[in-house]
């Protein structure tokens, strides 16, 4: 299945002429092993097939505020993974921006599951940690963050 470029608020189907690539079966699968982990059970990931990949660089003075990923039409996981940088990364509450919230380090490699519940969590990172990255990730400096979604919008609908 093709996939989509996304800008705020709005998709693209290509940018700078190129179309998106397919979603790769080697992520999914590191997705499915992510929620696994995660919730102890041998089958967790069943059936779970993201089909999309938000692909975030962060620069060492790079911030997201606190938001919900609530544009999706599934509630499926959302799972994330740190290359490069270590961040701190805001884990809230479903209900508000504000406290209570959990800081959490995250560092290169590290998957981090939000689903159930705390799917529609608000979170954010707040600091990037310069030069915490191992060089052999290949990125000179900064953070790449990957999340995995099932969006429900390659159905054939408009997309947001």
């Amino acid at each position: 299945m093709p996939g989509w470029h996304w800008q705020p608020y709005a998709s693209a189907d290509d940018v700078n002429g190129r179309r998106v690539a397919e979603f790769p079966d080697w992520l999914a699968d590191l997705g499915r092993r992510a929620l696994v982990e995660a919730y102890e059970d041998e089958t967790a990931g069943d059936g779970y097939a993201p089909d999309t990949a938000l692909i975030n660089f962060y620069d060492s003075q790079a911030k997201l505020g606190m938001h919900q990923d609530k544009d999706e039409r599934s509630s499926a996981p959302v799972v994330s993974l740190t290359i490069g940088d270590s961040c701190v990364f805001r884990f809230g509450n479903t209900e508000t921006r504000t406290k209570p919230y959990t800081d959490l380090e995250l560092a290169s490699g590290d998957l981090f599951v939000f689903g159930g519940p705390s799917r529609y969590a608000y979170h954010a990172v707040p600091k990037i940690h310069p030069g915490t990255g191992d060089p052999a990730t290949g990125l000179a400096s900064g953070r790449l963050n990957i999340t995995m979604r099932v969006t429900g919008l390659n159905d054939g609908q408009a997309r947001p």
